[in-house]
């Protein structure tokens, strides 16, 4: 078979599937891409058998039908290195040779049979539930909760972000036991509730891929794998098998007292701060009076302090609350607004960060964070 095709082109297509591929593959075909050309359209997969990525592109001139596994590594090194041009690939399928052709020199690869290449494994098609979502939408849900997923083997339902369909809105939902992130879209409807959790890997990848969608993505699952699948690109992934843990029930609903603050300078206060925070805990202190909040940190094993105040909107009681700077300032840090309400009880119970206007009427945003204990 032989096609040719843009050089730059070929290479964004790979680069984006390319970040499914191990490191640590327990089958070394899966160190390949594989090219499928069908007539005009060429089809390229990436897998790690947990994660698969394919992607199309179309082709103007192409001879033949077939399909070869391609080394990954040294297919994407030499692309990075050829300015745009068209790339000719002339491939024998019963050699297994590939001959690379541009408009000075010949590059010669050896691949593997495509054949040896894993089936992929489809939905079960009497469980299958189907969605579709807005790129923007989707991206914003998953960009506002990946980063409270958790790395924790004991619990690998918390590893994921859980996708709660319901029939007038979609709820994103992440935590790792200490922050928990809660997002919700009413401009996506579905027939019938459920929902799954999705992998953080599959999760990354869709992150890469969906700011460049311009078209909805068409969602389908049954209860152990899901396809995501867009205009240039499919994602099909396995989702992590188990239930969520109730979430809603470690919100709490009665928070009389209320921080409206600058959501910047709140944020860059606490990156100052916190540099002088034991290294152990990076515990900051919030100190709340009325209209000012003083936020503090000390390491005592290295006599080092840190004070700054700042102005805010607060008429609750005189607070004083402890928090892990590092927890806060991702938080702060992914809440899209030019102010922030921070709701909280007293210091025992976790407290709420939410923006004060969200970016449209179509979300909800609400972020926790558990306190941590003031040494006094």
């Amino acid at each position: 078979m032989k096609f040719i095709i843009s050089s730059t082109d070929l290479l964004s297509h790979l680069q984006a599937i390319s970040r499914v591929i191990s490191t640590k593959n327990t089958l070394p075909i899966l160190d390949n891409f594989l090219f499928q050309l069908n007539k005009s359209v060429l089809v390229v997969t990436a897998s790690d058998l947990e994660t698969t990525m394919i992607t199309s592109l179309t082709m103007e001139n192409a001879d033949g039908d077939g399909a070869i596994a391609i080394p990954a590594r040294i297919l994407i090194d030499t692309l990075k290195e050829f300015p745009e041009q068209p790339l000719t690939f002339d491939v024998n399928l019963d050699s297994l040779g590939i001959d690379i052709v541009s408009e000075n020199g010949k590059f010669s690869i050896v691949g593997k049979p495509g054949i040896d290449f894993p089936v992929l494994q489809g939905l079960k098609e009497d469980r299958v539930t189907e969605v579709s979502f807005p790129a923007d939408s989707l991206n914003k849900g998953i960009n506002r909760t990946l980063f409270a997923t958790a790395d924790d083997e004991l619990r690998p339902v918390m590893n994921g972000i859980l996708i709660e369909i319901r029939q007038d809105h979609v709820t994103f939902v992440s935590s790792d036991a200490h922050k928990l992130v809660r997002y919700r879209r009413n401009d996506i409807r579905s027939e019938k509730d459920s929902s799954f959790i999705l992998p953080k890997k599959p999760a990354n990848l869709l992150k890469n891929i969906l700011p460049r969608e311009e078209n909805d993505v068409n969602l389908a699952f049954d209860e152990k794998n899901a396809i995501f699948t867009l205009s240039e690109y499919k994602l099909i992934c396995r989702l992590v098998e188990g239930n969520y843990p109730a979430y809603e029930s470690v919100i709490p609903k009665n928070n009389p007292n209320k921080v409206y603050i600058n959501r910047v300078l709140f944020l860059n206060t606490l990156r100052r701060v916190s540099v002088y925070s034991n290294q152990a805990s990076n515990l900051v202190k919030l100190q709340l009076t009325s209209n000012q909040l003083i936020v503090s940190a000390q390491d005592i094993d290295y006599s080092i302090s840190a004070v700054e105040k700042l102005n805010c909107q607060y008429g609750g009681d005189p607070m004083e609350i402890g928090f892990k700077s590092l927890f806060l300032i991702d938080i702060l840090s992914n809440i899209i607004g030019e102010e922030v309400v921070a709701e909280l009880a007293d210091p025992t119970r976790a407290g709420i960060l939410v923006p004060k206007e969200e970016e449209s009427g179509d979300e909800n945003l609400l972020m926790l964070l558990m306190p941590m204990m003031i040494n006094t």
